[in-house]
C-alpha cells in the first residue's frame, strides 16, 4: 500500500481560483469498504467552483460542515492502488472511475495523486476510453441518466415533495435539451437519441456542427432566435441552465409534457396547470451500478464524452478561470498522472 506525501489542490479560504494552492500531504488509506485510487484524471464540475466559495447563498442552516483546508472535487479516473476491508468486484491494477461522495459528502477529495473512494461509488473504466475522458464522465452522465432514463435511488429531493420520475421517451417523442453543448447537455442528447426520441439541441451558434454531429435532429441558436417562438409540441424539455428564464420554456410543451431543471428554477402553478403540464427535479447521486451500465455504452461508443479542455493538477486554478468564462464545450479536466 503507498505510503509517504502526494500533490493535491487545496482551498486555504473560500474566493475565487487564486484560492487554490497546490499542497504536499500524506497519502490516504482506504478505510472498510473503500479502495485506493492513483488518480489519473480529475472532471470539473460546478459544485466545485460553488464549495471553492463557500456555497454563498446557501443559508447558513443548510450549509453542510466545510472544515479548511479542504480538496475539492468528485469525478475521478485511475488505477486501484490497494483494497481495503470487505471489499468486492475490485483487484489492485484495476482502471476504475466515478463520482466520489456526492452528494453524502460535500467534497470526494478528487483534486490529488490518491484518493480513498467509496468501491460502491465506483465501475470499471471501459477500455475503449481514455482516464481523461472517463473522468469527465461521472457526474455530467449520472445527471442525465438520473433524469431521463433510471433515477435509481429512494433517496427524497431536496428540491421538491415528490419523488422525481423520468418519463418514456423514445420514437415518436420529442426531446428539447436546452444548454445543450455542456457537460450534462452534450450527454442528454446522446441518451435522448440512443432512446429514439428526435433531440432539439439548444446552444450558441458555434455548437451546431459539434451537436448535430452527437445526433441532434434540430438546432436552435438562442443568440438568433427564442426557443420558445421556434419550438413546439415538445414532450420533454431537459434544461441545464436553469434560474428566472427557465419558465419561458413552459410554452414549447405540449399538453402533458414535462419539463425537468437540472438547476434551481420556479415556476407558476397556476401556470403549470393552465398549460397541463409538469416540472420535476432531483439531485444526482453517487452510483457504481449506473456508471457501469453507462461504461457499456461509452465502451461500444454508444456515448461520447467531449473534452471543452485538459490542464494538469498543478494547474487547477487556469481550469478554474476556464470555467468561469463559460460557454464550455463538453468537460474541463486535469489531468494528473
Amino acid at each position: 500500500m503507498p505510503n509517504g506525501t502526494m500533490k493535491t489542490v487545496r482551498v486555504h479560504a473560500f474566493g475565487g481560483p487564486d484560492e487554490l494552492r497546490l499542497d504536499e500531504v500524506p497519502v490516504p488509506q482506504p478505510a472498510p469498504g473503500e479502495v485506493l485510487v492513483r488518480v489519473h484524471a480529475v472532471g470539473l464540475n460546478p459544485p466545485d467552483w460553488y464549495l471553492r466559495e463557500g456555497m454563498p447563498g446557501v443559508p447558513p442552516e443548510l450549509l453542510p460542515p466545510l472544515d479548511l483546508p479542504l480538496v475539492l472535487g468528485t469525478d475521478v479516473s485511475g488505477v486501484v492502488s490497494a483494497v481495503g476491508a470487505d471489499v468486492e468486484g475490485f483487484a489492485t491494477g484495476d482502471e476504475v472511475f466515478g463520482m466520489l461522495r456526492f452528494p453524502t459528502s460535500p467534497t470526494g477529495s478528487a483534486y490529488a495523486e490518491y484518493v480513498a473512494a467509496p468501491a460502491s461509488d465506483l465501475a470499471h473504466k471501459p477500455a475503449g476510453i481514455d482516464h481523461a475522458r472517463a473522468a469527465g464522465a461521472s457526474m455530467a452522465a449520472l445527471t442525465a441518466w438520473q433524469y431521463l432514463i433510471e433515477l435509481g435511488h429512494d433517496h427524497p429531493s431536496p428540491f421538491q415533495a415528490h419523488r422525481h420520475e423520468p418519463v418514456p421517451i423514445g420514437p415518436g417523442t420529442t426531446v428539447l435539451v436546452n444548454g445543450a453543448a455542456g457537460g450534462v447537455g452534450h450527454f442528454a442528447v446522446q441518451l435522448a437519441k440512443w432512446k429514439g426520441a428526435r433531440v432539439i439541441a439548444v446552444a450558441s451558434g458555434t455548437h451546431e456542427a459539434f451537436l448535430r454531429d452527437l445526433g441532434a435532429d434540430e438546432f436552435i441558436d438562442y443568440t438568433q432566435a427564442r426557443p420558445e417562438d421556434v419550438a413546439r409540441d415538445v414532450d420533454l424539455v431537459l434544461d441545464t441552465v436553469g434560474g428566472p428564464d427557465s419558465p419561458r420554456l413552459l410554452r414549447v410543451l405540449k399538453r402533458g409534457g414535462a419539463l425537468f431543471p437540472v438547476y434551481l428554477a420556479e415556476y407558476d402553478p397556476e401556470e403549470l396547470a393552465a398549460l397541463g403540464v409538469t416540472t420535476s427535479a432531483t439531485q444526482v447521486r453517487a452510483s457504481g451500478r449506473q456508471l457501469e451500465a453507462l461504461g457499456r455504452l461509452l465502451g461500444d461508443g454508444t456515448l461520447r464524452v467531449a473534452i471543452d479542455s485538459t490542464y494538469r493538477l498543478a494547474d487547477a486554478r487556469a481550469a478554474h478561470e476556464r470555467a468561469g468564462r463559460g460557454h464550455l464545450q463538453g468537460k474541463i479536466v486535469l489531468t494528473v498522472a
